[in-house]
C-alpha cells in the first residue's frame, strides 16, 4: 500500500477544519431543552435530513465490509444494499403515525400504542444491541481504514476517532450531527465514486472485469439448495431487518423527526432512498475490481475487507487519495456520532425521564451528555474485543441483525396495521423474541463443542436466513394469538396510531403533505430497484 503523501495530509486537514467549523457553528446555538438537542428543534429541512439518513447508515463498516462482500463471493448481500424501497416505505406508511404521535423515541411510540412494559424492554434492548453490534462494529471497521490509511496503528486511529466524535455528539447534540453528516455524505459520495470510475478504467471497462471474474460471480440470486444464500429466505429476511433497520430502528427514524413537518420529513426519506441507490455502484463495485485486479496480480491484500483501502491507495493520485480517505474517516464519523446520540436519547427520554418525570429541560440536555460520555467510554473499552473478529465483516453484522430483526418488525408492523393487537401481545412476543435470539446466537457462537447429531447443534446450524424468516412467522404468530386471547386495546391506543381509526381531517392533513412529483420520484426508485435486481443475476 502506499502512504499518503503531503497533498493527502492537505486534503484531510482542510475536512477536519470545515468539520470544526460547522461544529462550532451549531455549538454556538442554545441547546436549552430537549426538543433542540435530541430532535435539532425539530426544524430540519428535507435535503439535510436525506442526506443524514444516509450518512447514518453508510459507516465504515459498509465501506469496508460491502467492497469485502464483493471481493469475498458474497454478492448476494447487496440485496441488504438495494433496500430503498424500504425506505420509502418510512415516508409514505410510518412516518406519518410517528409524527401524529408526537414523539422522541420508538420506545416512546410503542408506550403510545401499547404499553409501558413493551417501552422498557425496547428500550433497554435497543442500547444493548447498539453497544454490542453498531458500536462495535463501527470502531472495529474505522480501525481497519484509519490503520491502513494513515500509516498508525489499529488503537491510536481508533481512540483519537472516537473521542473527537464523541466530543462534537456531547456538545452539539443531533444539530451537530445532522449538518456534519451532510458535508460528510457529499465527501463520501465524491470519494467512492471517483475510485469506481477509475478503478473500471483500470481493469479495462465491465466487461474486461466480468471475463476476469467470470459471469456467474455477479450472480445475487443462488439456488434454494446453496448453503450460504438461498434466494427465498435472502429476500424474506432481507426484508424483515430492512423494515426493521429503515422504518422502527432509533438509529434511522430519529433523522426523520428532525424534520420542520411531515412534508420535510417525507422528501428527506425519498431522497435518503435516492442517495440508497448508490452504495451498489460506489462500494460493492469497488471490491469485485479490487478482486478482479488481484486475480490478475496487479493488487495484494490478506483480507477482503482490506479491499477498498487497498485499492483506494493504489490507484487515486495524490491529493485525491487524501480526500477519499477523509471520506472513509467521515464515515466513520457520521455513524459513531448517530449511535452516539440514539444511545443518549433513548436513555435520556425512555430511561431517565420515565423515572424521574419531573426533571428540567436542562437537566435532561445534561443527562443526555452525560449518557453520550458513558457511551463513548464503553465504545473504547469494545476496541480490543472487536480487534479480535475474523471474517467478512458486513456478513458479520448482517447475521446479528437477522436475529435482532423479527420480533420488533413484527411488533411494529401489526401494531400499525391491525387496530386488534393490544400491549399483552407485543409484551410476550418481544419478550420471547429476545430470548429465542439470544438463543440462537449462543448456540452459534459455541456450536462447534455441541453433538452433531444433537437437536442444539441443529438449531445452531440452521442457515441464518432460514432462520430468520421461520423465526419472524414465529413472531407474528404469536403476537396475533397473545393478543385474540386477551382484552382488545382501548381506542386511546389505537386511535390515530393505526390504519383504519385515522380521523378525517388526518387524512385531508396527510394529502396535502405530498404533490405528483413525491410519487413521481418514488416510483423511479422502485424501477431502478428492481433494474439492479435483474442486472446482477449472473448473466
Amino acid at each position: 500500500m502506499k502512504t499518503l503523501d503531503t497533498f493527502d495530509w492537505i486534503a484531510i486537514a482542510g475536512y477536519f477544519m470545515v468539520l470544526v467549523g460547522i461544529a462550532i457553528w451549531i455549538i454556538r446555538k442554545k441547546q436549552e431543552n430537549t426538543e433542540d438537542y435530541f430532535l435539532a428543534g425539530r426544524n430540519v429541512g428535507w435535503f439535510v435530513v436525506g442526506a443524514s439518513i444516509f450518512a447514518s447508515n453508510i459507516g465504515s463498516e459498509h465501506v469496508v465490509g460491502l467492497a469485502g462482500a464483493g471481493a469475498g463471493n458474497k454478492l448476494p448481500m447487496l440485496i441488504y444494499e438495494i433496500q430503498a424501497w424500504v425506505v420509502l416505505i418510512l415516508g409514505w406508511v410510518f412516518l406519518p403515525f410517528y409524527a401524529r404521535s408526537g414523539v422522541f423515541t420508538m420506545p416512546e411510540f410503542l408506550e403510545k400504542r401499547f404499553d409501558a412494559r413493551s417501552r422498557w424492554i425496547l428500550s433497554v434492548f435497543s442500547i444493548i444491541a447498539y453497544v454490542l453490534t453498531k458500536i462495535s462494529v463501527t470502531i472495529y471497521a474505522g480501525g481497519v481504514v484509519v490503520s491502513a490509511l494513515l500509516g498508525i496503528d489499529f488503537w491510536t486511529g481508533a481512540l483519537s476517532t472516537v473521542i473527537l466524535t464523541g466530543l462534537y455528539t456531547v456538545v452539539g447534540g443531533m444539530r451537530a450531527v445532522v449538518y456534519t453528516e451532510t458535508l460528510q455524505a457529499i465527501i463520501l459520495l465524491l470519494g467512492a465514486a471517483t475510485l469506481t470510475v477509475i478503478g473500471l478504467e483500470q481493469v479495462g471497462g465491465w466487461e474486461s472485469m466480468r471475463e476476469t471474474i467470470t459471469p456467474e460471480y455477479l450472480n445475487m440470486w443462488r439456488p434454494l439448495s446453496d448453503p450460504d444464500f438461498p434466494w427465498l429466505p435472502l429476500l424474506i429476511t432481507s426484508t424483515i431487518v430492512g423494515v426493521w433497520y429503515w422504518c422502527t430502528d432509533q438509529y434511522i427514524v430519529q433523522r426523520a423527526l428532525t424534520a420542520r413537518n411531515i412534508k420535510e420529513g417525507r422528501r428527506g426519506t425519498i431522497f435518503g432512498a435516492l442517495l440508497k441507490l448508490l452504495p451498489v455502484f460506489i462500494f460493492l463495485i469497488p471490491g469485485v475490481i479490487a478482486l478482479t485486479l488481484k486475480m490478475r496480480g496487479e493488487l495484494e491484500w490478506d483480507s477482503p475487507d482490506q479491499a477498498f483501502p487497498v485499492l483506494m491507495s493504489n490507484l487515486l493520485p495524490s491529493g485525491l487519495r487524501g480526500l477519499v480517505a477523509a471520506g472513509l474517516l467521515a464515515a466513520l464519523m457520521s455513524s459513531l456520532a448517530s449511535v452516539f446520540n440514539s444511545c443518549s436519547t433513548l436513555f435520556t427520554v425512555d430511561i431517565y425521564k420515565k423515572l424521574r418525570p419531573n426533571t428540567p429541560e436542562k437537566k435532561l440536555v445534561r443527562t443526555g451528555q452525560i449518557a453520550t460520555v458513558i457511551v463513548v467510554i464503553i465504545g473504547i473499552i469494545w476496541i480490543p474485543i472487536m480487534a479480535n473478529i475474523s471474517g467478512v465483516l458486513y456478513e458479520y453484522l448482517q447475521k446479528v441483525q437477522s436475529y435482532i430483526a423479527p420480533p420488533i418488525t413484527a411488533v411494529f408492523l401489526l401494531g400499525i396495521f391491525h387496530k386488534r393487537i393490544n400491549g399483552q401481545g407485543a409484551f410476550i412476543t418481544l419478550i420471547a423474541g429476545f430470548i429465542v435470539a439470544a438463543f440462537r446466537i449462543v448456540l452459534e457462537l459455541v456450536k462447534g463443542s455441541l453433538d452433531p447429531d444433537g437437536i442444539l447443534y441443529k438449531i445452531g446450524d440452521v442457515n441464518f436466513l432460514t432462520f430468520s424468516a421461520w423465526f419472524f412467522l414465529f413472531c407474528i404468530l404469536l403476537v396475533i394469538i397473545v393478543s385474540l386471547m386477551s382484552p382488545a386495546p382501548p381506542a386511546i391506543k389505537t386511535d390515530n396510531l393505526t390504519f383504519g381509526t385515522i380521523s378525517e381531517e388526518e387524512k385531508s392533513k396527510s394529502k396535502t403533505s405530498y404533490n405528483w412529483k413525491d410519487i413521481l420520484v418514488s416510483i423511479l426508485i422502485l424501477i431502478i430497484v428492481g433494474w439492479v435486481m435483474l442486472f446482477f443475476n449472473g448473466k
